[in-house]
Order: C-alpha cells, then structure tokens, then sequence
C-alpha cells in the first residue's frame, strides 16, 4: 500500500522536502481539497466568512443565516494541470430553508483521476483503469440564538482507485477493491452585526469538525487508511466604508485530527516508525487523540537544531489569511495566502479571486499562485456558478 500513500500525496499537491518529513496522510484526499472558487480565492477560507450557497463544505452551519429561501451551486477544478491533463474536481450543493431559522443542505463531490495504467506486483501491465472518488453528504442547521446556529452533517464516502478491477498489489496475491465508509460534521457559527456610522460591519467565529467518521481499507482490512477528519477554527470581520464599498477579513487554522507513521508511539523506539500493523490497529477515536501528541520531534539539518515533539505538533496546524472587497455587494475581489509547514507538507500558495452576483446567480473563479518551489498546484484555476432560487422564482412569476 506504500503506493497509494504516495498517491495521496501527490493528489493533494504534497511536494516534501529530501530532510527529515512526516506529513499527515489520509484516504479520500479529495475532501481536503477546497472544491469552490469564492473560498479558493480567500486562500481556501470558509469556516467564518459570510454564507453562501458553498457553506456545506466549510461549515453547514452558516446555511441558518441565509437570507434566500434556497439556492444551488456547480463547481469544477481542473486539478494539478502542472502534472497531468485529466484530473478534475466536481462539486455541488445546495440548501433549502425549511423555516426563518432552520435549513437543509446537501452535496456531491466526485474526484476523477483520469487514466492509469494498472500493474500486478510483478509490474506487468494488464488494464487500464479509471479511479474515482465520491461523497454525499447532507446536513440540517438550525439557529440556537439570533447570533449563534449549529449543523450536523452525514456523509457518504466512495473510493475505487483501480476502477473495480481486483488487482493483487503485492506477491501475497492480496487484492485491491473499493473502500467505502461513512463520517459526519458537527459546525458552528457566531455571527453579530456590529452598527458604526459608516454601515452595519458584521463579526464572525466558525468551528467545523469534520468527516469524523470509520477508517477505509482497499485490501480486506490488511491495511487501513485514515479519513482526512478536521478541526476548522475561523474568525472574520467585515468593515463598511459606505453604502457600496466594504472589505472581509479572514484568518483560519485547521488541523487535521489524523496521527502519523513517525510516532512517538511506534514500537521502534529508534526511528520511531509505525509498521503497517501497528497503524492499521489504531482506532480511528483514539486516533483523534493521537493526532494532538504523537509527533516524536526531529532534528532539522538546515538549522541544525532538535525540533522538540511540541512544536512538531504545532507544525501540523495549517493557516490562512484573507481580505475580500466588494462594491455593493455584487463585485468582488479576493486575495489569500495559506502556509503548510515545509516539514508536513509544503503546500504554500497565494490566491486570487473575483466575482459577480446578480439576483438570480452568481459567477466566481479563483487563481492559485504557488510560493514554494516546483509545487504542482501553481496555476490552478476554480470556478462557480451559483444560483438563487428565490430570485428564478421571482423572475419567471414577473413574466406571466
């Protein structure tokens, strides 16, 4: 299975340096990619900012506050163009407001990844195949306080990374076949309008805890792969400058409640390295746990110091920032930087976004500029295509 873990990385953009490295690496990478271009454009931002019809997968909650009665949204990424030609991502979403204070919402992810040739554990060539990803996910949010709601969601999780095909990957004959589990979110949201002289500014908090939910396996339960489960923390504050021109500020973390292959938990006490076993054994609970106090510590060979366990553990939380204007709420523009400690992961980017909105749909695309060095998601593109259902029902009443 040593493949596919390195799949997975690939697949999420992981470039890793040659020195000492231990990234967080999960099954289904795909539900860590960020699948919309308004939050793409924020540098992969949603937790805390303003609701939209994409807040499924940031943080259901914030579907409660939603003004419109319900909306739908289509999303497509063209994913690592750098590399190759034929892997996309596709999503949508959409939410339907059951009363003032409550909503519904739903959402489909799929994640092809293109053509690949498929290889026995001799190496030789037998089929081509076509692997694939999906999940679907609903989710019910209701306001508890005027400034406060909560959501829970229920997912869904498919992945066939060899097309249905039963392919023996080692010489113990094992074959690999679909994985499949399930996982649900529980989302928090504070939002509070804040009046000043200028307009009504808007302060934010969101929390997701996301696709907390079973293991995956592709070879019979002989080796198990972890769900990327995710604890998302956000704040963001909007500021009126007068009636049409405002700015969004947004910062988030998120860690991903996944442990690591380096442990200071494995029995080899020397290099701290988990067999196989060992990982597949670990309860996905107690994994949870593990993720917040399981990295051994390493010794950097560029700055020539121990890095203690505590601040490797520190080195797994990955941070964004992000500022948005809009003029009368119908043109935006987006730019966002979001860091990946060069030892978990490399991911480093700027990102930058626009948009328009009009009353019956939405238009935004995003631009990812990669700040570290040959990182293959330099030059990805999203785009979104949102529509209002309220404001269609309304046009097509105006014409009868």
């Amino acid at each position: 299975m040593k493949k596919v873990f390195l799949s997975f990385m690939a697949l999420l953009g992981i470039t890793l340096p040659m020195l000492a490295t231990n990234p967080v690496i999960t099954a289904m990478p795909s539900l860590s990619i960020a699948p919309d271009a308004h939050a793409a454009g924020l540098g992969d931002i949603g937790a805390a900012t303003a609701p939209d019809l994409n807040s499924q997968h940031w943080n259901p909650a914030k579907y409660a506050f939603m003004d419109s009665k319900g909306g739908l949204t289509v999303n497509y990424t063209p994913w690592l163009r750098k590399l190759v030609s034929d892997i996309d991502l596709a999503y949508l979403a959409g939410y339907y407001k059951i009363t003032d204070n409550q909503a519904v919402s739903a959402s489909f992810t799929y994640f092809s990844m293109g053509d690949v040739q498929l290889v026995d554990y001799r190496g030789t060539a037998f089929q081509e195949a076509h692997p694939n990803e999906w999940a679907i996910d609903a989710a019910y949010s209701i306001k508890l306080h005027e400034y406060v709601s909560m959501a829970v969601a229920l997912r869904f999780l498919y992945s066939d990374l060899n097309n249905g095909v039963n392919a023996s990957v080692n010489s113990a004959a094992e074959e690999m076949h679909p994985a499949m589990t399930g996982a649900a979110d529980v989302a928090l949201y504070y939002r509070q309008p804040i009046s000043l002289p200028m307009g009504e500014s808007y302060f934010a908090l969101g929390f997701n805890l996301s696709n907390m939910g079973g293991s995956m396996s592709y070879n019979d339960g002989v080796t198990k792969n972890f769900i990327p489960t995710n604890m998302r923390l956000g704040v963001s504050y909007e500021l009126p400058f007068d009636n049409y021109n405002r700015l969004m500020f947004t910062a988030e973390a998120n860690k991903m409640l996944v442990p690591t292959f380096y442990s200071k938990y494995a029995a080899d006490s020397a290099n701290h390295k988990m067999t196989t076993d060992e990982f597949a054994a670990i309860n996905p609970v107690k994994g949870w746990g593990m993720s917040f106090c399981d990295a051994p510590g390493y010794y950097n060979d560029q700055t020539n110091k121990w890095v203690s366990p505590a601040v490797e553990e520190l080195q797994e939380i990955q941070w964004a920032v992000g500022l948005e204007y809009s003029y009368n709420r119908q043109f935006f523009g987006r730019i966002g930087y979001s860091h990946e400690n060069y030892y978990k992961g490399n991911r480093r980017y700027v990102t930058l976004g626009a948009g328009f909105k009009l009353s019956i749909f939405s238009l935004d695309v995003a631009y990812c500029i990669a700040t570290a060095a040959s990182n293959p998601l330099n030059n990805t593109m999203r785009f979104t295509l949102g529509f209002d259902l309220a404001g269609i029902k309304d046009l097509v009443n105006n014409k009868k």
